[in-house]
């Protein structure tokens, strides 16, 4: 049993090497690419200190606070689903299926509602609102897919998510026709999952809540160990399961709203990468759960690459280029559910 633990271990370190250097190939081509190009040359001398003023405006201003908005809420939306379905021992669950996002996209809007701006010192508030809306969503959705017999039910949960997502849907349409039509338009593009216009501002307003929440997740992988083998064995061998239980909800919500908040409804990361990690490293979340971060990382900044890069001079949100890889890997994993 340690051989296996022990080779387990080593094959993570080997994967999350490869996945490092992924990511790190992923962002040097993205911070070569754009509607203005600069050459790999160009973006080193600038990070010396030695490129011209026009370099350094894009660099520094326009494309890295973007890749750094990327590659944080991937890796928030990447924890974000693996803990939830180790929660609710769901393998469908995800922060956008059962409805975080969708309560978020509230907090946003009720955001620009009443500050009517998502770049001053203010957006440093966003996270709170979206939280705000994350947290109403999982209430509900938990009170409402909770058995006092069963507990969780994942076949409710997902439908119960679904429902509750319908709901806060339209209660944010409804408030965005309230906007003007600037802030609409602009508050539309960045739900969708375009990152375009994130500045320095966008960066520290998410990085916290990251820094907090994803090591404290790590921290608390053998309470999720636990409840994959369900709330009576995980009482047995001494988990406090209702208080784990509330304590990882809250930060799933906390990485998925924030995550939301400053890159848009990106749907689908929190379903593929937790998926993708298992395969690659086994179950054991302490194994799966940083992998799985690190493939959020992965997926986001390809996809916002391919993105402006593939579809130039109209550039594609990141979102959208999500879905359209995750829609049809939710199908292939619904197939293999029945």
């Amino acid at each position: 049993m340690q051989q296996q633990v022990s080779n387990r271990s080593k094959k993570t370190i080997q994967v999350g090497i490869i996945l490092l250097i992924i990511g790190l190939c992923a962002i040097l081509i993205s911070l070569n690419t754009g509607t203005i190009r600069l050459a790999p040359l160009q973006v080193i001398q600038t990070f010396l200190g030695h490129g011209s003023p026009d370099d350094k405006l894009v660099l520094f201003e326009y494309r890295l606070p973007r890749i750094l908005i990327t590659m944080l809420a991937g890796i928030g939306l990447g924890v974000s689903g693996a803990i939830l379905q180790g929660l609710s021992r769901n393998p469908l669950a995800d922060p956008g299926i059962l409805g975080l996002h969708a309560g978020a996209a509230f907090g946003l809007i009720a955001f620009v509602s009443f500050f009517h701006s998502m770049k001053d010192a203010s957006a440093l508030l966003i996270p709170l609102f979206t939280l705000t809306g994350g947290v109403l969503s999982a209430f509900l959705i938990v009170l409402l897919a909770y058995d006092r017999q069963r507990g969780l039910l994942p076949i409710r949960l997902i439908l119960i998510g679904i429902a509750v997502a319908a709901g806060f849907s339209a209660i944010t349409l409804f408030l965005s026709l309230r906007l003007d039509e600037t802030t609409y338009a602009f508050t539309a593009r960045w739900l969708v999952g375009n990152v375009w216009g994130r500045d320095w501002i966008h960066v520290f307003a998410l990085l916290p809540w990251i820094l907090i929440f994803v090591p404290y997740s790590f921290l608390q992988t053998q309470s999720l160990n636990a409840f994959s083998l369900g709330d009576e064995v995980a009482t047995g061998i001494g988990t406090s399961v209702r208080k784990q239980r509330l304590l990882l909800l809250v930060t799933a919500v906390a990485l998925s709203s924030a995550s939301v908040a400053m890159a848009g409804g990106i749907g689908f990361i929190g379903l593929v990468a937790p998926h993708l990690a298992r395969r690659l490293v086994g179950p054991m979340h302490q194994h799966f759960l940083p992998i799985a971060g690190l493939i959020g990382l992965v997926i986001l900044v390809v996809a916002d690459t391919i993105g402006r890069s593939l579809f130039q001079p109209n550039a594609i949100p990141a979102g959208v280029v999500v879905a359209a890889i995750g829609a049809p890997y939710f199908l292939y994993l619904l197939t293999r559910s029945k």
